[in-house]
């Protein structure tokens, strides 16, 4: 399989603010990989009780179903997506 040959993924990124508790992280990382998004970077900063967390993600599903699936995580207070974070695929092609 040819990585060049395939059409470009859609990127996105997103912001999202969770409280510190054990195994937070793993639960919003199966969530995002159940949803059919892959986690192209993730940065965690610890803000006193809460995890700040950024993260750019590819996928091709509606990015709105991800964030809804997002917020009904208990641990989770905040996720929003960067504003101009879609990546258009027609300018991606351009050569």
């Amino acid at each position: 399989m040819n990585p060049q040959s395939q059409p470009s993924t859609p990127s996105y990124t997103i912001n999202c603010r969770m409280t510190h508790e054990a195994a937070a992280l793993e639960r919003l990382c199966q969530v995002v990989r159940i949803r059919g998004f892959r986690i192209a970077t993730m940065a965690v900063e610890t803000a006193g009780e809460h995890l700040d967390i950024a993260l750019t993600l590819e996928g091709t599903r509606p990015i709105a179903m991800l964030q809804s699936q997002l917020e009904k995580l208990h641990t989770v207070a905040e996720v929003a997506l960067a504003a101009g974070s879609v990546a258009r695929r027609s300018e991606e092609r351009r050569v």
